[in-house]
């Protein structure tokens, strides 16, 4: 079997999470024109996160379950990817067969965090 016919196995995640934690663990960032850009760098100032994506945009968002971002990310919803950033393949492949459910799944816990 080729590793091109290899199908990804598909990563759960829960679906109210913060936005920070999603962000952090998948590095995409949705912009509001519909454009998939990739995370460089991300810094977490109390309730807000502070962004620096490869196309060297900075901005502070709100950390929210239920923005928009944090929507569209669980949606998977955007238009192309930024040309700039220039986000893998992989990344994309991986990213496509993330799934998102409220019941089940990882819920992004740091090491510190794991429940006993």
């Amino acid at each position: 079997m080729k590793e091109k016919d290899k199908e990804p196995p598909k990563r759960y995640y829960r679906k109210r999470v913060e936005l920070y934690k999603m962000i952090d663990k998948i590095k995409l960032w949705p912009s509001r024109n519909g454009r998939l850009h990739g995370i460089k760098t991300l810094e977490k100032l109390g309730e807000q996160v502070r962004i620096t994506t490869h196309c060297d945009k900075t901005f502070i968002v709100n950390n929210s379950r239920n923005s928009r971002a944090a929507r569209w990310l669980r949606n998977q919803w955007f238009g192309k990817v930024c040309p700039i950033c220039k986000v893998p393949d992989w990344k994309l492949e991986k990213y496509s067969t993330t799934r998102f459910k409220r019941h089940y799944g990882s819920l992004l816990l740091s090491e510190g965090q794991k429940k006993d």
